[in-house]
């Protein structure tokens, strides 16, 4: 098994149970704040499964940007695709988005619109960042 592949899956093993963490405190929120909420144990158990998997391939992807013999774009892509295959899979599974066209495009152009924002953002900080270090590393 390749070093990038064990990362993935240790990466994934190691933040997966934050997933579950996260959909159990969103239901307790939506059970204060909704009148009448309440779902049934093939929810809740749909939820938890899907969850872990999102965090572990949430986790795991990362491996993707720290491959150095791939392009940014290679890496970026793989990532983007990566997260967008597991969340579209599970958000359907769970019935949190509907399977209909209209609805999936409208979602993937936020997907993708969300997931260029938060990379723009990442990159320019570690730009910032670096250059200073490289300043301060000349004097």
């Amino acid at each position: 098994m390749s070093t990038n592949v064990k990362k993935f899956f240790q990466r994934g093993l190691m933040f997966s149970g934050f997933g579950p963490i996260v959909a159990g405190i969103v239901y307790a929120i939506i059970e204060y704040t909704v009148p009448n909420f309440s779902l049934s144990g093939t929810q809740v158990c749909l939820a938890i499964i899907t969850t872990y998997i999102l965090a572990f391939v949430h986790a795991g992807a990362s491996v993707f940007n720290q491959i150095e013999e791939w392009p940014i774009a290679k890496s970026m892509l793989c990532h983007f695709l990566t997260l967008y295959v597991a969340y579209t899979v599970c958000y359907i599974l769970n019935t949190w988005i509907p399977f209909n066209l209209t609805v999936l495009l409208i979602y993937t152009a936020i997907f993708a619109a969300t997931y260029f924002l938060i990379w723009m953002i990442v990159f320019i900080a570690i730009k910032i960042t670096s250059n200073k270090m490289n300043r301060s590393l000349e004097k």
